[in-house]
């Protein structure tokens, strides 16, 4: 007697492993989603940008201060040169990332990415790797244009410390930039977002004149921004504030960061069921 049949195992569902989907999403995004970003596109947010932003800003502080002593328009310039070397970070971490769901939606792939069984973190995440590389690249040559032309002085020895915190502020705007990309998934677009949140940075991170001239309450607030971090951060590196000095700034940087990240993560779920309600989820 030949033995009874045995039903064939059932198959667990496909689950892409974390990294590998991080990684390979990392690779395509650029290709794929992010393809706004080709080479003419990286190279003008790296080297163009910081350098047309400063000398725009540099010339009103010129302006205003036509009848100021020589010492104190250089150290205007110096200050607002800084601040918008470091403000170029948000072209690459708001603006790229971003698109990022206005490319899925005019592609038509939004609905099966939803769908799709990969590691939802490990998709997002992946979106942002590159612009973070993009960021400090920005970030880096506009403080070179700051060294060369608006005669900005780097305290010798502190490389290291500008370093980190070039990286630390790229790694957190980026994730400030996935929570609007989040927001901007039942949005018709996320140009006019990205384009809100740049100016309030603008206004309110420290970038063209001190936070303490701003109204108390706009103070608080603005510490809620990486931005407002990242340019105290830098600022401070470059004046010469060593690794003992830089614990506080660090500190915020990377909790704002942290904060952007997780809130784009816990968020997503809401965001998405929001775009489900009222359409926008197929809608560009």
């Amino acid at each position: 007697m030949g033995a009874w049949p045995t039903a064939a195992p059932t198959r667990a569902p496909y689950r892409s492993r974390f990294w590998r989907t991080l990684w390979t999403n990392a690779i395509v995004a650029p290709k794929t989603t992010l393809g706004f970003m080709r080479i003419d596109f990286v190279l003008g947010e790296i080297f163009v940008i910081p350098l047309t932003q400063m000398v725009f800003f540099v010339f009103v502080v010129a302006f205003s201060y036509a009848g100021a002593s020589a010492s104190e328009i250089a150290e205007q310039i110096s200050y607002v040169a800084i601040g918008n070397a470091v403000a170029t970070v948000a072209y690459a971490s708001i603006f790229s990332v971003c698109q990022t769901t206005d490319s899925e939606k005019q592609l038509g792939t939004m609905e099966h990415l939803l769908v799709s069984p990969a590691n939802r973190t490990a998709l997002y995440f992946g979106r942002g790797f590159v612009p973070i590389l993009i960021s400090i690249g920005s970030v880096t040559m506009g403080l070179v244009y700051a060294v060369l032309f608006f005669g900005v002085t780097v305290a010798p020895g502190s490389e290291l410390v500008i370093a980190v915190s070039v990286t630390l502020t790229a790694f957190s705007m980026v994730g400030f930039g996935l929570l609007l990309g989040g927001v901007a998934l039942y949005l018709r677009t996320s140009i006019v977002l990205g384009n809100i949140f740049l100016f309030i940075g603008l206004l309110v991170s420290g970038v063209n004149f001190p936070i303490s001239s701003l109204p108390y309450p706009v103070q608080v607030a603005s510490y809620a921004f990486p931005l407002t971090w990242g340019v105290a951060a830098i600022r401070s590196a470059i004046g010469g504030t060593g690794l003992a000095g830089m614990e506080v700034l660090w500190l915020g940087l990377a909790l704002s960061g942290l904060a952007a990240y997780g809130l784009s993560i816990a968020l997503w779920g809401t965001f998405e069921h929001r775009a489900m309600t009222t359409g926008s989820i197929a809608r560009f």
